[in-house]
């Protein structure tokens, strides 16, 4: 397979790419745009960091170019798995196309080592792998600091049916088993993540947002390294040396 982004770049004006419209949305890490073309939104990413809520806020040069490189292969490798999600394609280092979905107001995480909140929750040693995998769910309003909820909020707020649920729940679990292996291909150990998922125009769920360190807690397989957002979070050192490790070692499994 030729370097994903290499054939984005040589392609880009042989096709009929979408024009670029109005500003949509700007979240922490990305802005939104129209396009001219029905249910097809314009990404783009970010060089800002934030943490805590956005209580620690930087700008690191490079940073979104990396989370739209590494988003765009893991995307393209879920979908070779027979996992639907929102990316249709890459336009440039910093830019994607994808399908406009309405999203799911749910924080979805998967944990499968015990690190972070969890740990300070439960009295749960960081590093402990759990005997099963855990799905915890949060609601997605940063006024409220995006609280955990359960079936039962869900279902009193309205957020998403039992049927959509359980689909939630089970891509999870899909997109989980397909990074484990992905992952541990390239010696990083999969800890936990972070997932959201949208309504598309026909009401059919799909994996939104991104995948990427900014969204996985990734460590060295070998040396517990922090390849991850808690490089900064925890100010551990350098972001974009650290984001550039797992962009490399992926795209030598997948960019060729």
């Amino acid at each position: 397979m030729r370097a994903l982004f290499d054939r984005a770049i040589e392609n880009r004006y042989s096709r009929n790419v979408p024009n670029k419209g109005d500003l949509l949305y700007e979240g922490k890490a990305k802005r939104l745009f129209h396009t001219d073309q029905e249910a097809v939104l314009w990404v783009e990413y970010m060089d800002q960091a934030t943490a805590f809520n956005g209580e620690k806020k930087d700008l690191i040069g490079g940073k979104g170019n990396l989370n739209n490189k590494i988003s765009s292969l893991i995307f393209q490798w879920l979908t070779s798995q027979g996992i639907p999600n929102h990316l249709i394609e890459t336009l440039s280092d910093s830019e994607q196309l994808v399908r406009q979905v309405q999203i799911v107001p749910l924080e979805v995480v998967v944990r499968n080592v015990a690190a972070g909140s969890i740990s300070q929750r439960l009295g749960i040693p960081e590093g402990r792998r759990l005997p099963r995998t855990v799905i915890e769910l949060y609601y997605k309003d940063d006024a409220l600091g995006d609280p955990l909820i359960n079936d039962d909020h869900i279902a009193m707020l309205d957020l998403a049916s039992p049927e959509e649920l359980a689909q939630i729940r089970e891509q999870a679990l899909q997109v989980n088993h397909s990074l484990i292996e992905l992952f541990g291909e390239v010696g990083i150990q999969l800890v936990d993540f972070k997932l959201e998922f949208g309504r598309d125009t026909q009401g059919h769920i799909l994996l939104s947002d991104e995948v990427s360190p900014d969204t996985c807690r990734l460590w060295d397989a070998q040396t517990g390294e922090h390849l991850d957002k808690d490089v900064y979070r925890r100010d551990l050192g350098d972001l974009v040396p650290v984001y550039e490790k797992v962009y490399a070692r992926l795209k030598e499994k997948l960019g060729q």
